[in-house]
């Protein structure tokens, strides 16, 4: 195998591996609320406090352009060293406790080391298909965040430090495999966080729509994934059927990255992301009422949606790079980032709040909202001239 193939596998491979400790708490949380008395907000705060680290981290790694000073891949290494360090210790914490939600925190901002410069090292290889090497990636993400599920089923359901030591030595084996990789010949070095550009991300027309739409989506994402498995756990009997459904549900979302990352280079990324989210958000309609429907009618919707939740995703990002500045577009793509996280840490933490007034019948429409939102802010992207840049010309 070729070093751009070989390059290619190692990196998407890592990036599985090490993203597997995301979502380590979400897994571990049914068994964890047996074990002990976890509050509403701590429940939340066990995924959500991921997000604001990586926003923290991802900001900060930003202002200080490590994966440009340094070799990005002994960045990555470094993150996902520290990022399973903190999955291991978190097993030595009192469930729900502020020790362990720190150190879902440290998770979070130590990914913001892994995820972007993974990104980066993919599209070092791009040959004309940066659109499918992103969509690679973010199938990667997809893939990992689903993994902790997986290792759910290697244990009894009741053991809830299994999630957080198997995604640690997942994370430490991708801090070695990275090392083996190399940079593409695409490869280049940025020049720094730039803080003007935050006016440009809303000031200009066509990137201020792409923002919004990309806010859309990830207003319903990280919100579905932390509270559809727990969805799951109340409706099925047994902890198994639970877990290998809620991985299955995420899990399949990388299939979508991969065909959307290939249609929307062919059909244009506002046809792909509109699509999109108009069927995710309604599976976020339908899903609650399904909650008492048999398994055959309730497991297929939850299986569309998870495809269609991630689908767009990457189709964001590749609108931002070609919308914006090439001097700029470095900044752009990570103030869109953090403000994607940000906002997913907000909706992780109020939804269950709804929940409990709402109840599960009810429990995701909130999440609607966002990809209709979005659906109407790529309309508004895809009938300006500046769409003209997207995709080669497909809107």
């Amino acid at each position: 195998m070729g070093s751009r193939p070989l390059s290619i596998t190692l990196i998407t491979l890592a990036q599985v591996l090490a993203l597997s400790v995301w979502f380590a708490g979400t897994a571990a949380l049914p068994a964890m609320m047996a074990a002990a008395e976890i509050s509403r907000f701590a429940q939340a705060a066990l995924t959500s406090s991921v997000q604001i680290g990586f926003v923290a981290g991802a900001l900060t790694s930003a202002a200080l352009g490590l994966a440009d000073r340094f070799d990005a891949r002994r960045i990555f290494a470094i993150g996902a060293a520290v990022a399973a360090l903190a999955s291991f210790l978190a097993m030595t914490t009192e469930p729900g406790s502020a020790g362990m939600i720190a150190l879902r925190a440290l998770t979070g901002a130590s990914l913001a080391l892994v995820y972007p410069v993974g990104m980066k090292l993919a599209a070092s290889w791009a040959r004309g298909d940066a659109g499918l090497l992103v969509g690679l990636l973010v199938g990667a993400l997809t893939l990992g965040s689903a993994t902790p599920f997986a290792f759910n089923l290697l244990a009894d359901g009741t053991q809830w430090h299994m999630p957080f030591l198997f995604s640690a030595a997942a994370a430490m084996a991708a801090a070695v495999l990275i090392l083996v990789c190399q940079q593409g010949p695409a490869f280049k070095t940025g020049i720094g966080f730039d803080p003007g550009a935050a006016l440009l991300a809303f000031r200009d027309p066509g990137l201020r729509y792409a923002n919004l739409g990309y806010l859309g989506h990830m207003w319903e994402l990280y919100a579905m994934w932390a509270w559809v498995p727990v969805f799951l756990h109340a409706y099925f009997t047994d902890a198994f059927t639970a877990d290998l459904t809620a991985f299955a549900v995420v899990a399949i979302g990388a299939a979508g990255c991969l065909y959307a990352g290939w249609a929307a280079d062919r059909y244009g990324r506002t046809t792909i992301t509109m699509a999109a989210m108009a069927v995710s958000g309604s599976c976020a309609l339908v899903s609650g009422f399904l909650f008492g429907a048999p398994a055959w009618l309730l497991v297929p919707v939850l299986l569309i949606w998870g495809i269609s939740v991630i689908a767009d995703s990457a189709q964001f990002s590749a609108s931002i790079a070609e919308l914006a500045p090439p001097e700029r577009a470095g900044t752009l793509l990570t103030l869109q980032t953090a403000m994607g996280f940000a906002l997913t840490a907000l909706m992780i933490q109020l939804l269950p709040l709804w929940i409990d007034f709402a109840g599960w019948t009810y429990a995701f429409i909130p999440l609607a909202i966002g990809p209709a939102f979005g659906v109407w802010a790529m309309w508004r992207l895809r009938r300006l001239p500046q769409a003209a840049k997207l995709a080669g010309g497909r809107r």
